[in-house]
């Protein structure tokens, strides 16, 4: 279970708030998971929009009259015998229908969401608050997905895994509720993964047997009576990877600083030093405690039938009659403001002992907001007022911070707003230890400031946009639409509120636009003096650093093992031998044909078997502009023109190429033309969605090469990119903003450039410690490819030397920096060269194509660069330029060698990687089904469920043939290896097995098919349009590959064995301890070692 991340934020306090059950893929590990803020905003900018409980009658709205709306209007007339209607409401504002139920038998509440989005979700909520940290609601979050009454095989989640069309499948622990999740956009598979979740929470195997809790939780681990006590556990490990990371244990103080006397004073996830306390018999009360029907709030969304979502939980429903003990025992007590004065307190965090630089202080400054309900106008006022002080790198209070040389990197995240009551918290990290007192100070007297002299009417009116531009949008990026709505309604309706009245905001926005139009900046100066300034219920919490608390931590737990153990006599001690050899055996031990047919499945027969190919139209020099306009047209954007500008880098030296993140942060941060940062970052809030620069590079297919053949990389197209989205009617502001940060950016900043490379490097530095899995992929890759080696230099662990080298030189010869950025500006601006690498890519309706052409036409025309200037290579016939180079390097660089990176941990992120194909080599879509099993087969039996890591999983590159396998908060470092190094044998084995068991075969196809048949919104259809174009990929290449995933065969399977067996060039990177490191190095596993912090 991986941390949640918050959606489209540096946010850390909220990524603290839930844990979810990990999928054994390595997207899912990296992509950001929902927080139950206000579903369609990013968390910073989350609002609680809600209007008053009516009467059923009056909340209907009548929508406009079409056939569809009628249709839906209809789904409000559905009943059943088994349920009472409470209320029903229209959400106009996404044309969500929605009937509230309940069941009159058991008391669950159903809520029942109609819409014209196929991509259906269900949910099961659980108000779950623990009373300690032992984590029971985060294990038994894991554990009831590990078979149940109707499905009794070891792991049904993972046969999901294996063979749905899932778009989501997933279970999460927030402070008090758990939240079990699925989606499809495939009617039969979506009621398949209900059934299989709903007989999950209602009846899981898990109850009656401890070894699931063993398992899942935390058990003592034993196999020679010699041996030392070890404690292993899934859960166990996770959080001691949570536990390793600073920011989890900053985030973590502060909230139990600020709740002393309520639930979210513990930790829900569980604390390490804690889950070993929880036995099985609590494990199994919490349970039939807390996930009785009466206790859980049900919910369905999208275009499926009302009475079928009805009919399918009457039949779970109905085995259970009304229970208030449930409901009395789950409610969540308000924690009071009985702070006189702030408190402050002081816990310490890991660092390494050879750390270079003397290691800084964390602080976060807390506030409890509310200990009673606050009206509805409030929410909202926090909403934005939140972002004016955390939004954006302009907003007043995070501005504040940064320009202050007190630290290096914000902390905090501001408002939290997703349980019962709100919390804000703000800091900075980086600080030295003699200058916490003056970031508190800092923070009161900004805050001050911000009461007594409020926001400018340009703020207010930036903040406002932006909030409103995203709720119109509702653009939910790789979640489902109906998970957002589902997780904005908890945060009402846990509490006993209406689910339907915080998904509003036309007439509470309307309400606040009047309010500011009568006394401007005072609503927020007010909401500023009362829930912050006058508010003493206030922490402080300082982080200390400690170069003793890692080998401290390793110390307790080998203590109270030993100590443990010499309690024990031998009887005991051959139990405990005993049931790590059964736990082993049950887990090896393959569930029977019998068990897995009961997991519903669908069949090949009922895949599409056509790719889904998406608009493209491609203009070459338009309007003899010498730019290439590509545009992409749907059914409808809701009037928003997604817009793109390319421009070509490949005339850079190399050299130059890890100065690009930075330059491209600069583009927007540090002002542009006559407007400063503040001035642009209002702008950009004010007319757009908003604009980000980022690069894009990629590799290619050569022309006229076979697409399936594996790819030597050296083809490569490499652009800066300019994105930005807007209403029709603000296109031409949208544009010249690409115009304005393209040409004018304010490149001589020296103090921002300093903040921002010091945020870089914390950042790097958290991202290496947290997320060591991601790092060593993107080293591994820079060992074989040239692209790959492009990435790292520009984002991986090589780019924090370069970091901590570009901050020495900005301090110390900035005109020197400040020329190679300017450098690099006229570079890509040479006036003979840019139109003929520029590429402008635009998606929107028909109706945006029309309404936006005048105002791209005078774009073209007002771009920079001669029109019929000089050609660049052509990229698809011609080695791209820093290939030579970068191949040198390569070999220097990143050479062929097993490598550790040595950070502050209590766990292990540990990698192996290799070339399964050599160039020009046929590379089948069978490869994809394969991997595929690997993933979420072997990899997650052998690396999580036995090994005890939170993740074990592998990736397969179709274009280059590059294979890596991963694992994610591992206890074991050599074990892992060992894995790895038998994978070969495991899919020879399978291939075997699959021979004679077709229906497995059948469902690892459908699996992988599922994966490529994701749900997209119009603009990331768009960019799929667009990437497949630029690297020139056609459709006959994707229908082939598609063919060959579908017909798969388990000589598939062989053939992809004796390459894993023969892989070529395989070599090692893990993230670890050196404890760690030195152990494995005794068991014959040696590495190069490079101490991170």
């Amino acid at each position: 279970m991986v941390t949640a991340f918050t959606i489209a934020s540096s946010s850390t306090r909220a990524s603290s708030r839930a844990h979810h059950i990990a999928a054994a893929t390595f997207t899912s590990q990296t992509s950001s998971m929902p927080t139950t803020r206000h579903p369609f905003l990013s968390p910073r900018l989350s609002l609680a929009l809600r209007q008053s409980s009516t009467s059923v009658d009056s909340k209907l709205e009548t929508p406009t009259t079409s056939s569809s709306t009628l249709d839906l209007a209809k789904t409000l007339e559905v009943t059943h015998p088994a349920f009472e209607v409470i209320e029903r409401d229209i959400i106009t504002e996404y044309g969500a229908y929605c009937s509230l139920y309940r069941h009159k038998k058991s008391g669950a509440e159903l809520l029942s969401v109609s819409s014209e989005d196929d991509n259906k979700v269900f949910g099961i909520t659980f108000r779950t608050p623990p009373e300690d940290s032992t984590g029971v609601p985060h294990i038994l979050e894991h554990s009831v997905l590990c078979g149940s009454r109707k499905y009794p095989t070891k792991d049904p989640f993972v046969q999901l895994l294996q063979g749905s069309l899932q778009t989501f499948l997933n279970a999460f622990t927030y402070p008090d509720r758990t939240c079990y999740v699925v989606a499809s956009q495939n009617v039969k598979d979506f009621y398949n993964l209900i059934n299989v979740y709903t007989d999950a929470v209602y009846h899981p195997r898990a109850v009656n047997d401890a070894n699931v809790h063993a398992q899942e939780g935390w058990h003592l681990e034993l196999e020679n009576k010699n041996d030392p006590l070890t404690y292993k556990g899934v859960v166990y490990n996770e959080m001691k990877g949570v536990y390793s990371s600073p920011d989890s244990l900053l985030n973590r103080a502060s909230q139990r600083s600020i709740f002393p006397d309520n639930t979210y004073g513990v930790d829900s996830g569980g604390d390490p030093r804690n889950i070993p306390d929880l036995s099985f018999e609590q494990f199994a009360e919490f349970h039939q405690r807390f996930y009785h029907p009466a206790n859980s709030r049900i919910y369905f969304s999208g275009d499926d039938d009302v009475y079928d979502r009805l009919e399918i939980m009457d039949e779970y429903l109905k085995d259970f009659d009304f229970s208030p003990i449930s409901t009395e025992k789950s409610q969540i007590k308000w924690q009071a403001k009985t702070f006189t004065e702030p408190r402050k307190e002081i816990e310490y965090y890991p660092v390494g002992s050879n750390s270079e630089q003397e290691p800084k202080h964390m602080i976060n400054v807390n506030w409890l907001l509310n200990d009673e309900s606050m009206s509805l106008s409030e929410e909202l006022v926090w909403g934005i007022l939140d972002h004016l002080l955390m939004g954006t790198t302009s907003s007043k209070l995070r501005k504040a911070l940064m320009e202050s040389g007190l630290g290096e990197a914000v902390t905090g995240g501001g408002l939290s707003d997703e349980l019962l009551q709100a919390t804000f918290s703000v800091g900075l990290k980086g600080v030295p230890a003699e200058k916490t007192a003056e970031v508190e100070k800092l923070i009161e007297d900004t805050l001050l400031e911000v009461a007594k002299n409020g926001f400018e009417a340009d703020d207010i009116a930036s903040s406002l946009n932006t909030i409103e531009f995203q709720m119109r949008e509702f653009n939910t990026g790789s979640f489902p639409k109906g998970l957002m709505l589902m997780l904005g309604s908890m945060s009402k309706w846990l509490y006993g509120k209406s689910p339907t009245e915080g998904l509003k905001f036309e007439k509470p926005l309307a309400q606040l636009k009047k309010q500011i139009d009568e006394s401007g900046s005072q609503v927020f100066q007010d909401a500023v003096q009362k829930y912050l300034v006058a508010n003493t219920h206030r922490s402080t919490v300082e982080l200390a650093p400690s170069k003793t608390m890692e080998e401290e931590q390793l110390n307790e737990e080998k203590d109270r093992l030993a100590a443990l153990k010499q309690k024990l006599g031998d009887k005991d001690l051959e139990e405990i031998i005993k049931k790590t050899s059964e736990l082993k055996a049950l887990q090896g031990a393959e569930d029977s044909p019998e068990a897995r047919a009961t997991v519903p499945s669908l069949k090949l027969s009922d895949l599409k078997r056509e790719t889904n190919e998406f608009p493209i139209a491609i203009s070459e020099n338009e309007n003899d502009t010498g730019v290439t306009v590509v545009r992409h047209e749907f059914g409808s954007t809701s009037g928003i023109a997604y817009i793109t500008l390319n421009v070509d880098l490949s005339n850079l030296d190399l050299d130059d190429v890890p100065l690009l993140p930075l330059f491209t942060a600069m583009m927007t941060e540090t002002g542009a033309g006559d407007l400063d940062s503040v001035a642009l970052s209002r702008k950009i809030g004010t007319h757009t969605g908003g604009v980000g620069v980022g690069l894009f590079t990629t590799a290619l297919h050569p022309m006229g090469t076979d697409q399936s053949a594996a790819n030597s990389g050296e083809y490569m197209q490499t652009k800066l990119q300019i994105s930005g989205k807007a209403t029709t009617d603000k296109v031409d502001e949208l544009l010249s903003i690409f115009k304005l940060t393209l040409m004018d950016a304010k490149l001589d900043s020296k103090k921002k450039v300093i903040e921002m490379l010091k945020e870089s490097r914390t950042r790097l530095e958290s991202s290496i410690q947290g997320s060591g899995h991601s790092m060593i992929n993107a080293r591994m890759k820079a060992r074989h490819r040239v692209g790959g080696y492009i990435d790292e230099i520009q984002g991986g662990i090589s780019y924090l030397d370069t970091v901590k080298v570009l901050l020495k030189q900005a301090e110390e010869d900035w005109p020197s920096l400040l020329a190679r950025f300017e450098k690099i500006r006229s570079t890509i601006l040479e006036p003979s060269t840019v139109r003929g690498g520029m590429i402008i890519d635009i998606t929107g309706d028909k109706m945006v194509m029309e309404k936006i052409q005048p105002v791209v036409d005078s774009f073209l025309k007002e771009l920079p660069g001669d029109a019929k200037g000089k050609k660049l290579p052509d990229f698809y016939t011609d080695i791209h330029p820093w290939v030579p180079q970068a191949k040198k390097r390569m070999a220097e660089m990143t050479p062929i060698v097993d490598e550790g990176f040595v950070v502050p941990t209590q766990v292990n992120y540990v990698g192996k990687s290799g070339m399964l194909y050599d160039e020009g080599e046929n590379i089948p879509g069978s490869a994809a089904v394969v991997s595929r099993f690997l993933r979420t087969g072997y990899l997650w039996d052998q690396v999580r469920v036995m090994g005890g890591a939170y993740g074990g999983f592998c990736t397969f590159s179709p274009f280059s043939g590059f294979m890596s396998f991963l694992s994610y908060r591992d206890p074991n470092l050599e074990k892992t290896i060992d894995i790895y190094d038998a994978a070969a044998d495991a899919v020879m084995q399978a291939a075997d097995a699959l021979e004679a068991d077709p229906d497995a075969l059948a469902t690892a196809i459908i699996g992988t098919i599922g994966d490529m048949d994701g749900a997209l919104q119009p603009d990331q259809k768009g960019a799929a349009a667009f990437q497949r174009w630029m690297i020139n990929e056609h459709a006959e290449y994707r229908q082939k590959y598609r063919d060959e995933v579908l017909n798969t065969s388990p000589e598939d399977f062989r053939a992809f064995a004796r390459r894993l067996k023969d892989m070529k060039q395989p070599s090692v990177a893990v993230v670890s301890s050196k404890a760690a490191f030195e152990s494995a190095a005794e068991k014959g596993k040696k590495m190069i070692l490079k101490d991170i912090l």
